[in-house]
């Protein structure tokens, strides 16, 4: 019994050491975390060009990033970790205006109709 005791308290102390949970249900909670703006695009293809800022805040919600020094862009961030650490999924779109009026637009979500005439079909 006296030799099984060190073998078996070295096991466990090992094991404590690796990388790959024995019980994946002892693991603590870890929550999806969201931040940021979600741009659907149902949101983005209701922007017109010539729209004022406050019609594309009200579309769009309150930029995460609106620059003093670049007045004229607002970027719309969206980052989502989910729990259990799958992979991040991150979106970004870029609003550039010109004399307070929607210019274009640019990033992850873009209009359906750019995007249909991207991959050749018609609406």
């Amino acid at each position: 019994m006296k030799p099984l005791l060190p073998g078996l308290a070295a096991v466990l102390l090992l094991s404590g050491c690796s990388g790959v949970p024995i019980l994946p249900g002892l693991l603590p909670y870890k929550m999806e975390i969201q931040q940021g703006n979600f741009v659907t695009q149902d949101m983005v293809s209701r922007l017109k060009p010539g729209m004022t800022k406050d019609q594309v805040r009200f579309i769009l919600g309150t930029p995460l990033v609106a620059d003093i020094f670049h007045a004229e862009r607002w970027d719309y961030v969206y980052t989502r970790v989910p729990e259990r650490g799958g992979p991040m999924e991150q979106r970004r779109l870029a609003v550039f205006f010109d004399g307070g009026k929607l210019a274009r637009l640019d990033g992850d979500v873009i209009p359906q109709a750019a995007s249909a005439s991207a991959s050749g079909s018609t609406p």
